[in-house]
């Protein structure tokens, strides 16, 4: 049998890599352009190294070390083991993790700190190896076809009589300048900073986002509730396809600031959101909360997503840090 080697991965691995990801966790497909977006929102000084595991020139696994997604703090960084099935759990896994951990001491880490959904064999692989759980999130998914938007016209009454309309942000701003995206950008960073979370959000400076975020948005499908005087209060993000799930919308950070809650502005949002995107030809919409954003989680339950299995952040200190 041929041996395994280990190889520095290139850009021109990319669809291999996907094509790998893919067979690792066939029930979780990643595409091309998952990978492409995640490469061009990657900023040029942080640490990221993936690994290929090749053997007889077929990607057998899979190491990544980087800044997390979720957890950007200082001092962290994602460590991530992939290998085929019949690979799970064993040596090879073993040999990724302990070259992905070299990497992360080797830039300074002093967490790890890895996502892995609860039902895959990683969880009880990175366990024993000293990482616990620190955080989780549901994914669920709304069959937007099903939805009786009849059922919440209190609830979008109730936001009408505060006053507050909800209208898509291509309405709200003629032209996406550097203005009107520190407006958009100061909304959604005191949003983020109030989701309930194990760890406070790290929220990216406006710089950092704006390379990030503005190129992303599809302001038709990006809603923002109004108050009576002209403040942005709200926001739902229902606007960006998933590329392995055809018909689908991701529904990002959904939102109201606090003195503005309790009016029914979370469903006008959401509802409007829906509406939008039944219009555009989408059919479903997906979305992840934490465990403990016991509000949210109870309005989508309420809408009628369908919670799936959980994505838990696996936590392990190997510096003087927690």
């Amino acid at each position: 049998m041929d041996a395994v080697t280990l190889h520095p991965a290139t850009p021109a691995d990319l669809s291999r890599v996907a094509a790998f990801l893919t067979a690792a966790h066939p029930e979780s497909p990643v595409a091309v352009e998952d990978l492409e977006q995640l490469e061009a929102r990657r900023l040029e000084d942080e640490p990221f190294v993936r690994t290929l595991a090749v053997q007889a020139g077929e990607i057998v696994g899979m190491a990544e070390t980087g800044v997390p997604r979720m957890d950007g703090h200082p001092g962290w960084l994602d460590v991530t083991v992939r290998t085929l099935p019949k690979g799970a759990g064993g040596t090879l896994a073993a040999t990724l993790l302990s070259h992905a951990e070299a990497q992360a001491l080797q830039h300074g880490a002093h967490t790890l700190v890895t996502r892995v959904r609860e039902d895959w064999w990683e969880k009880p692989f990175y366990e024993a190896r000293g990482y616990h759980e620190h955080d989780r999130m549901w994914s669920s998914t709304l069959d937007l076809r099903t939805l009786e938007f009849a059922r919440f016209a209190l609830d979008e009454e109730r936001a009408g009589a505060a006053g507050v309309r909800i209208a898509p942000l291509a309405e709200l701003v003629r032209d996406f300048d550097e203005a009107a995206q520190r407006r958009l950008y100061t909304l959604m960073a005191a949003l983020l900073r109030d989701v309930p979370t194990a760890t406070p959000i790290s929220v990216w400076p406006f710089e950092v986002w704006q390379q990030r975020v503005p190129g992303r948005i599809q302001p038709a499908g990006f809603f923002i509730a109004v108050a009576p005087d002209g403040e942005w209060i709200g926001l739902s993000e229902l606007h960006q396809p998933i590329p392995t799930r055809p018909g689908t919308l991701h529904n990002g950070l959904t939102g109201v600031l606090p003195a503005w809650r309790g009016h029914g502005v979370a469903y006008a949002l959401k509802l409007a959101a829906a509406r939008a995107a039944l219009s555009r030809g989408f059919t479903h919409a997906r979305t992840s909360n934490h465990s403990r954003n016991r509000p949210m989680l109870a309005i989508n339950e309420r809408l009628g997503f369908v919670r799936e299995a959980a994505t838990v952040t696996l936590k392990r200190n190997v510096g003087g840090e927690t």
